[in-house]
């Protein structure tokens, strides 16, 4: 097996569409649009769940348990949920029903206030695709396609998708670990590395 030399390395442009969607500010009118949308979705139901009784309240994982059931009842009739995700849901979800209303209501809430913010709208935003292709799993359609795509799309308009928000500031402050300094320790002896 021969190894491919770095002169070998071609690397793709960026076509200009991608480019001015995906890395330019210009466009972050685009992704303020997309992101309040999703995330006045998400924080509409998060904040309806996080004051239900069924959810987080005293008889919280009663709606967990409700949909969870319907979902297996689907997967007993062969329709729209597959024998895995049956499983994961009678086996990991229905014993923890209580956990896990806790963490779709505060998580629906969570994501919807980081897009409205456009805090981490990247983060926030795969995590709202997350939750959106749980829900198809478990056969539920609603409008979880539609905001699974626009939280697909946001994810990868990670970089600018938030410029008119909080990232403006957070991104340069937390950096990206490709873009890290890597800083020479001040005490290292320089004439070391000259030899």
């Amino acid at each position: 097996m021969s190894r491919i030399s770095s002169k070998e390395v071609k690397i793709i442009p960026e076509n200009p569409v991608s480019a001015f969607l995906f890395s330019d500010t210009r466009a972050s009118w685009i992704w303020l649009i997309i992101r309040l949308y999703v995330g006045y979705s998400w924080i509409t139901a998060g904040w309806k769940k996080v004051n239900s009784e069924a959810w987080t309240g005293e008889k919280a994982g009663a709606a967990i348990q409700g949909f969870v059931k319907g979902a297996l009842a689907k997967a007993e009739d062969g329709h729209d949920v597959t024998g895995w995700y049956a499983s994961f849901l009678e086996h990991a979800v229905l014993p923890n029903a209580k956990l896990f209303g806790y963490v779709v209501a505060f998580g629906e809430l969570l994501v919807g206030v980081g897009l409205i913010l456009g805090l981490l709208t990247g983060i926030a935003a795969f995590f709202g695709g997350f939750m959106n292709v749980s829900f198809l799993f478990a056969g539920t359609l609603s409008t979880n396609p539609i905001l699974f795509i626009l939280a697909t799309w946001l994810v990868l308009a990670w970089k600018n998708a938030g410029w008119i928000g909080l990232d403006r500031w957070a991104l340069p402050i937390l950096g990206t670990p490709w873009g890290r300094d890597k800083t020479v320790p001040k005490d290292k002896d320089k004439s070391a590395d000259l030899t």
